[in-house]
């Protein structure tokens, strides 16, 4: 989300200076790359980029598909195959030994459903929401129709499609994005053409809720903001939780502890560190916490600390599933050795995203997959009748 941010940032500021810009975005991958599907970079008619499709070695080129792009003003899809020895000739090899598909579509500021304007309505709301674009694998010189449907929970919020079929069609696998809480690559052939959809579920940011307003708060509230994401302090002590302490949160609460629930809004991509130093309040906190289903609580202090409170908890008739205990992370953070504030922040920020992704937080030397899963199965392809 915070390279979604930054190019709304971007384009806005071009918007300003009367630039034209173009977006590419990576749509499809076969083996390995640096950026998967859903990478996107802003490119300005004067060469200025925001966000990255690969690790730089596609920039270059892509800045010059982009020009041409915005000379025609027509998407284009350009592929890069980095198994290729004639592309590190050309000082686009990477050594990732996979194939990377990118949409290159011109930014219509008059166009008010344009790329830009859906990620901005993307990014003013809580909510998932499915980004679908439509290009043809199979035969460049079609039209590329790129962004084309931006489907919420609850309503399609735009699609820019002739075919009614393929519009129903679409619609329907945007909203299977959400029960299945995963991207999908698609191939549907209707009225004799063949395209492929890149059906990109896109989360909101993280919203991480520290509680306790102390000196080593301030770390975690900044790393956590260098992310993208979003930041909540809440304290009781009011000369701690201040905005003047803590500049890049979002909000700032000045709270009793059994006041902090109501005033936050919690959904699964919402963390949650406990770190005041005040067993009493962090209990309260925990206590609220407990008997929802949080996808991260992480408890600053020694183990000893967590099970004390537990204990008590139980005492009160408050017994969690094996699932939200699963969600408490204490003592809190990856074991990276941390020793003073920027370091324990470190370890909590790194922790919450190995949580949030789902992965271990082991080292990368010491995995036996790749970094990224490669994409190797065929698309599934779709017919649709009319």
């Amino acid at each position: 989300m915070k390279e979604i941010q930054a190019i709304i940032q971007a384009f806005e500021e071009a918007q300003q200076q009367g630039k034209q810009t173009a977006l590419a975005t990576v749509v499809h991958v076969q083996g390995s790359s640096y950026r998967r599907p859903g990478a996107r970079m802003l490119i300005t008619q004067d060469g200025m980029l925001t966000g990255a499709i690969s690790g730089g070695c596609l920039e270059g080129d892509a800045l010059r598909k982009a020009l041409l792009v915005m000379a025609r003003q027509e998407p284009m899809l350009v592929t890069y195959d980095t198994t290729d020895e004639d592309d590190a000739k050309l000082g686009v090899g990477l050594g990732c030994e996979g194939i990377i598909h990118i949409v290159i579509e011109p930014i219509l500021p008059a166009q008010k459903d344009n790329p830009i304007q859906l990620l901005k309505t993307i990014s003013l709301q809580r909510q998932h929401a499915a980004l679908v674009m439509l290009f043809s694998l199979n035969d460049r010189r079609e039209v590329q129709p790129g962004t084309c449907l931006l489907q919420l929970p609850g309503e399609t919020v735009t699609a820019r499609l002739t075919n009614d079929a393929l519009q129903k069609a679409l619609t329907a696998d945007a909203k299977t994005a959400f029960v299945n809480q995963v991207s999908a690559t698609k191939t549907y052939v209707s009225e004799g053409k063949q395209f492929t959809a890149f059906i990109e579920l896109i989360k909101p940011a993280v919203s991480v809720i520290i509680i306790g307003a102390g000196n080593d708060a301030m770390p975690v509230a900044q790393m956590a903001n260098l992310l993208g994401w979003q930041v909540t302090v809440a304290d009781g002590r009011q000369a701690h939780a201040t905005a003047a302490r803590f500049p890049t949160a979002n909000q700032v609460l000045v709270t009793k502890p059994d006041q902090v629930i109501e005033q936050v809004t919690i959904d699964a991509q919402t963390v949650f560190v406990l770190m005041t130093h005040n067993y009493n309040y962090d209990l309260k906190v925990l206590r609220q916490l407990i008997i929802r289903q949080i996808t991260y609580i992480g408890m600053l202090g020694p183990r000893k600390k967590l099970v004390r409170m537990l204990d008590e908890l139980k005492a009160e008739g408050i017994v969690p599933t094996p699932e939200q205990l699963a969600s408490i992370f204490g003592p809190v953070g990856l074991n990276i050795g941390a020793e003073n504030a920027e370091e324990i922040a470190l370890s909590i920020v790194a922790e919450i995203k190995a949580v949030i992704a789902g992965r271990t937080g082991e080292s990368l030397r010491n995995s036996a997959d790749t970094i990224h899963p490669r994409v190797e199965k065929e698309i599934e392809e779709v017919k649709i009748s009319q």
